[in-house]
């Protein structure tokens, strides 16, 4: 094989790529210090594991198992029910962190993120793996969890660099050392590279990271569409996808689901799931001062066998009170009685700016601008006092069922544990704290 490296220019541009290790796992072992070191698996609520810790995953716990398994695989296991406003709570703050370094911070997903940190060697007096290190030391002693890095010319390879060595790892790959990285590495582990495009690769011969960024750039224009043309592009060392820092305010589309145990044939029951998934969608979208013109609705039965129906909306809205009627003929549409379902959920699609919707001639404008004051209202009244102060009627029946809250209807503790001033939305601002004693 080839060995020469793919580009000698070793830091023309240094993208760091930070992933959290087993982030929602290791919050809960920040919180409560007496978890460090046993196999904590979160995600009671559910019935199947949304995270596991380090030491459950060592004894084969993997994500999506059911419970039942994960006590077959690992017995002491610690299942608690998933505390997402914390786990929020806890990526709020670590962005924080790593916007000391650079203010070029992309919020990739809750426990990801990108950041440029080009040229800031001089500020922090050393190199880009002291810059790397120092991110490490801050986040684990602000917050107590470990996170993994890769720095380097890309966005693609730093992703590459932060996989390599987990958990609490740090990999520099500069350019004269790309090839080291990529020559063991399968085209189907690339960030962004799917099955269908893997087999379609491996056709050509194409079985490593290393094989596919060394063809011929023809071959790739050829056979291949636009993003993946900047795949090979970052492979190589150049640097196509920036850091994108701004907040994201505009959507395609909005999905919000729910999965809940034990699983249920209860008409009434996956309905008003269904209706709080749309209330969410809606909350969303109105904070983005977005409109919907479809509505997808979904249905996943217990052994993931998935049902949906796409409806085309009379006109753009993210009111609810205008959707549920919608709503309900897709539910009746997917909807079989004999079916145990353990997931509902709902798309708005086709989303534009409200600002930018036509009225027509036959729109009640009167009801339309009386709906906008109501559900202003609403909102502001969710952003004091909390999501669900006011919701609609029709979700109800998730508030009456609680033993689908999960398997002892069981809550987070901080849920229960708020502070003076605290509420499930709102929290106070204390820092997380770790005292040596």
């Amino acid at each position: 094989m080839d060995t020469n490296p793919l580009t000698i220019s070793s830091w023309p541009k240094a993208i760091l790529h930070l992933d959290a290790d087993a982030f929602f796992a290791s919050c809960e072992q920040a919180i409560h210090p007496e978890l460090k070191g046993r196999p904590v698996i979160t995600g009671k609520e559910r019935g199947i594991v949304s995270a596991a810790s380090y030491e459950a995953k060592a004894k084969g716990v993997k994500r999506g198992m059911r419970l039942f398994e994960v006590k077959k695989a690992c017995p002491d296991a610690v299942i608690i029910p998933s505390d997402y406003e914390t786990y929020s709570l806890f990526s709020v703050r670590m962005f924080e962190i790593l916007r000391r370094f650079s203010p070029d911070v992309e919020e990739y997903s809750i426990d990801e993120a990108f950041v440029d940190i080009t040229g800031m060697r001089r500020s922090f007096h050393g190199s880009y793996g002291i810059i790397a290190g120092k991110m490490q030391e801050a986040v684990e002693k602000e917050l107590g969890i470990t996170v993994s890095i890769g720095v380097s010319l890309t966005k693609v390879l730093a992703k590459i660099g932060s996989k390599h060595k987990k958990p609490n790892g740090l990999t520099l790959i500069p350019g004269r050392e790309i090839h080291l990285y990529l020559e063991k590495l399968p085209v189907e582990k690339i960030w962004g590279i799917g099955p269908n495009t893997s087999a379609f690769l491996g056709k050509f011969g194409i079985k490593t990271a290393l094989e596919f960024a060394r063809k011929d750039e023809r071959f790739i224009q050829k056979h291949l569409s636009k993003p993946y043309q900047e795949i090979w592009h970052e492979l190589n060392g150049r640097s196509i996808c920036p850091v994108i820092s701004e907040s994201k305010s505009s959507y395609q589309s909005i999905s919000k689901a729910k999965t809940f145990t034990p699983p249920s044939k209860d008409k009434a029951f996956i309905f008003a799931q269904l209706s709080k998934n749309l209330e969410n969608a809606c909350i969303k979208a109105r904070r983005y001062k977005l409109a919907a013109a479809r509505l997808i609705v979904f249905l996943r039965t217990q052994d993931f066998r998935d049902s949906g129906i796409e409806i085309k909306l009379s006109r753009p809205t993210a009111y609810p009170v205008y959707l549920f009627q919608p709503l309900k003929e897709g539910f009746n549409n997917v909807y079989k009685p004999d079916n145990l379902y353990r997931q509902t959920g709902v798309v708005l699609s086709g989303l534009m700016p409200d600002a930018e919707i036509q009225r027509s001639l036959f729109d009640d404008n009167s009801k339309i601008e009386k709906m906008a004051r109501i559900y202003s209202t609403i909102d502001v009244l969710s952003e004091k006092f909390g999501k669900y102060t006011v919701h609609h009627a029709a979700s109800l029946a998730t508030k009456i069922q609680a033993q689908h809250e999960g398997e002892r209807g069981d809550i987070p503790q901080r849920v229960t544990g708020l502070f003076k001033g605290e509420n499930k939305r709102q929290r106070l601002g204390f820092p997380v704290l770790h005292i040596k004693v």
